[in-house]
């Protein structure tokens, strides 16, 4: 096996990996935000609703990403949407928790843990591999 196929390899495993470890950290939402609420649960104005809505939506997704773990190159849009709405969610929560600084917990918790989903994902993404095509 070439060095390059060893890597395609490992990112393979790595991704399956990542896909299983995030969906069931996106199962555990609730309990997170029991443990750590500065970090994971919005407080003004939002509710005991509001945390059973995002919940809800991330449980989802959670699931479908144990899931595509099972075949990810099949996946690859599901993957694109996690890793885009990570991002859009994350500069979201940022921009609201400096502006109101009862927040700013978001900014050590959720804010960068989805960052890390995004990071993560999209490294190991066979979109962003720069692999040669054969001819």
């Amino acid at each position: 096996m070439t060095a390059m196929a060893t890597t395609r390899v490992s990112k393979d495993n790595l991704l399956k990996l990542a896909l299983t470890a995030f969906g069931v950290i996106f199962l555990l939402i609730y309990p997170m935000g029991l443990i750590w609420p500065s970090g994971w649960v919005w407080h003004r104005g939002h509710g005991e609703y509001y945390l059973q809505m995002i919940c809800g939506i991330y449980a989802v997704l959670g699931v479908f990403l144990i899931l595509a773990a099972r075949d990810p190159s099949e996946h690859r849009s599901l993957i694109s949407f996690t890793i885009w709405s990570s991002i859009v969610h994350a500069a979201i929560m940022a921009a609201q928790a400096l502006h109101d600084g009862q927040e700013l917990g978001h900014l050590v918790g959720d804010v960068p843990a989805l960052v890390i989903v995004a990071a993560v994902l999209w490294y190991l993404s066979p979109n962003a591999r720069l692999e040669p095509t054969s001819a």
